[in-house]
């Protein structure tokens, strides 16, 4: 079993969805000793916005298909996905723009879209400062629905989204939230055994 690992905020330590992705690929690790682990960290090496026009034998172009067979190859893509402004980290859609591509991940026929992805496991670590999952602020969540329907798109349909939210509310709360996030990574591993 082959698992990839990607990080997209540029907090580091102070990382709440960092902290979330590194306890859930340990507890999969502990779980299968086996599990090869790839680590991307999507903010430290960011990758180059995609363009249309690049030399196949470009160093962007040699990134890009490295991406690609990474996520390919990958059985559980664990990915650290904080909220920025309603969305995702732009480092984190530079690494969707280079795997979400016509013809290796989808293709369109006749009858629609049709993934080429499958048969992976997708596990979102997301922190948000607010509370977005219901309330009044439900309806600017656009990203983990952006998240769940880039992945249907490509032909993933497991993913499962740990959330930490409510982080900025109070130091009280963020302790709690965190708190949660862990005991549901708990109830994760303990599913996927």
């Amino acid at each position: 079993m082959k698992l990839l690992h990607l990080d997209a905020s540029p907090l580091g330590q102070h990382s709440v969805s960092r902290e979330l992705t590194a306890a859930i690929v340990n507890q999969l690790a502990e779980e299968s000793p086996s599990l090869q682990i790839t680590y991307r960290d999507l903010s430290s090496h960011a990758l180059p916005h995609w363009t249309p026009v690049m030399d196949a034998e470009s160093d962007a172009a040699k990134l890009g298909q490295a991406v690609m067979d990474e996520f390919l190859e990958a059985d559980i893509v664990v990915i650290g996905a904080p909220m920025y402004n309603f969305g995702i980290p732009s480092q984190l859609k530079a690494w969707i723009d280079r795997v979400a591509v016509a013809g290796k991940t989808f293709r369109y026929t006749e009858a629609g879209p049709e993934g080429l992805a499958g048969g992976k496991r997708v596990i979102v670590a997301s922190s948000r400062g607010g509370v977005y999952s219901n309330g009044p602020a439900a309806g600017m969540d656009f990203q983990e629905n952006y998240l769940r329907a880039v992945f249907g798109f490509l032909g993933v349909d497991d993913v499962k989204f740990i959330r930490a939210e409510g982080v900025n509310m109070s130091a009280e709360h963020k302790v709690k939230a965190i708190a949660s996030a862990h005991h549901s990574i708990s109830s994760l591993a303990t599913k996927a055994a």
